[in-house]
């Protein structure tokens, strides 16, 4: 087993360093144990470490664990552009050009790769239930606001509470209760992801904000792929309330509270929603297991 892993920070869904959601990737991480994988994404400390694999599957151009400081996730949104940004980076070779396939906890996930080198993911299918209307009170007090609608449960191997709210104004006043945002935790999401529509003109179609618990703490993610792919699912499945601007693709923009500002593309092609945005890397060097 060698003695360093190439490794790569990445900032995703952003141009522009320090304003997306940084992630790091080891790459070559065959041979490292559950432990290691676990001791590494504690020492980071971000809320996602993705471990670069060989695949098991034919089909697969690689596959990636994806750990936060406490859990493994099946599949979260920023590590998949993130670890394709960095595998391509470093010289991977797509099987079928202008495509990557990507195993995870979830099965297989398709990449598309555009002319420009931005990255999309086909979200998987999302299983949507209402959240019980005996609830919503508590919703109510973490969010601080009434100013919300329609609260649905979306789950693809991260479970989020995706919550309408009437305007990006309302999404962008929401001051979360962290009682609250615990007591709703016990129906089984990992947090909340509101969103809220801006005016014709306005900066993105969508302001998404995504609160979840670090360590028993409440937080604030700068921008989140599974997230917004909740949101897209949640927008599909009501028939697109907004109409043409989100049936035909809509942007959305996240992390403005934290002075970041992460921007998501969203188009619908084979009956689900793509995800897509860009990334850069700003650490490239190696890591050295223990």
């Amino acid at each position: 087993m060698p003695g360093t892993r190439p490794f790569k920070q990445v900032d995703v869904f952003t141009r522009v360093p320090f304003k997306g959601n940084p992630l790091a990737v080891v790459l070559e991480a065959d041979g490292l144990s559950d432990a290691q994988m676990h001791a590494i994404a504690r020492w980071t400390n971000l809320s996602e470490t993705a471990f670069a694999l060989a695949p098991v599957a034919p089909e697969a151009d690689y596959r990636v664990r994806i750990f936060s400081p406490g859990t493994e996730f099946p599949f979260a949104g920023h590590p998949t552009l993130g670890t394709a940004h960095a595998l391509l980076e470093a010289g991977l070779v797509p099987k079928t050009p202008g495509r990557l396939v990507q195993e995870c906890g979830v099965g297989l996930v398709q990449l598309a790769i555009d002319g420009e080198g931005a990255l999309a993911f086909r979200s998987p299918e999302a299983e949507l239930r209402a959240l019980h209307d005996s609830m919503r009170p508590t919703l109510a007090r973490m969010l601080q606001s009434e100013a919300f609608g329609e609260a649905t449960i979306a789950t693809m191997g991260i479970s989020w509470l995706v919550v309408r709210m009437d305007s990006a104004e309302a999404c962008l006043a929401v001051q979360p209760d962290a009682q609250a945002l615990r007591d709703l935790m016990q129906v089984g999401v990992t947090g909340v992801a509101m969103y809220g529509a801006h005016p014709e003109g306005g900066p993105a179609d969508y302001e998404v904000r995504a609160i979840f618990t670090k360590m028993g703490d409440i937080t604030e993610d700068p921008v989140t792929g599974s997230a917004n792919a909740c949101i897209a699912r949640v927008l599909q499945a009501q028939g697109f309330p907004d109409g043409p601007r989100s049936a035909q693709g809509y942007s959305a923009r996240q992390g403005t509270k934290l002075a970041c500002d992460g921007r998501i593309r969203v188009h619908y092609a084979d009956g689900a929603p793509w995800i897509g945005g860009d990334s850069v890397t700003v650490i490239d060097g190696v890591i050295h297991p223990q």
